[in-house]
């Protein structure tokens, strides 16, 4: 899906960053990145970015993200830059999110099986989720690039639970195969860190790359 990333706006609540005289581009189709974005009143459009996510090396969790994060970011600027003009300044934002438990990375499932699988695998137990993002600016190329990890931790769960919840179709385009931000916040016991992490979108850290760009998402008193 493209969504005209340099002419359409995704319309925002509050107007924060309206002044901003080039166009911010969200690598992502998630609702949910949407939503957060929204959130902070940076006025964007959306570019989803396609990229291989098998990496070809062994990175440590939050490198892992990051990794993916500034691929998307890149993947995108080439895109928009081939779409339209190249001396056009914007700023694109890619994130990615995963799930590790006891060191498995586990990504969203294929299948409704696997998200089964996924989810007796993390009932009753604890497990990490980490978000890495990145801002790109062009023309400049500046990469910035955050990670952040929440630990969340499940209830026990039944295997008829976990076949409702999957039934419901939710589990099917989440990382370990569940949404904190829906019918999976019923499947948690607790959580250690940020819920926005878990969310995919840390906001408290979008507004630091922004601010480190030179875009503070409020005006200096």
């Amino acid at each position: 899906m493209q969504i005209n990333p340099l002419n359409t706006p995704a319309k925002s609540s509050m107007s924060t960053t309206d002044n901003t005289d080039f166009p911010v581009i969200l690598a992502s189709a998630s609702p949910r990145r949407r939503q957060l974005l929204d959130q902070l009143g940076i006025s964007f459009s959306i570019h989803p970015a396609s990229v291989n996510e098998q990496i070809p090396m062994q990175l440590p969790p939050l490198d892992h993200v990051i990794f993916l994060a500034k691929q998307k970011a890149l993947a995108a600027s080439a895109d928009i830059r081939n779409m339209g003009d190249r001396e056009q300044a914007f700023w694109v934002l890619a994130a990615d999110t995963l799930v590790v438990l006891d060191g498995q990375l586990l990504g969203k499932p294929r299948t409704p099986t696997e998200a089964k699988k996924m989810l007796n695998q993390l009932q009753g137990r604890s497990h990490e989720v980490v978000t890495g993002v990145c801002l790109l600016t062009f023309p400049e190329g500046r990469q910035e690039v955050v990670s952040d990890s929440t630990q969340v931790t499940f209830r026990p769960l039944s295997p008829a639970t976990i076949a409702r919840y999957v039934a419901t179709g939710e589990p099917m385009d989440k990382a370990g195969a569940y949404g904190i931000q829906g019918l999976g916040a019923t499947l948690v016991e607790a959580i250690h860190g940020d819920f926005y992490t878990v969310m995919g979108l840390p906001v408290r850290l979008v507004a630091d790359l922004f601010a480190r760009c030179g875009r503070p998402l409020w005006p200096e008193l």
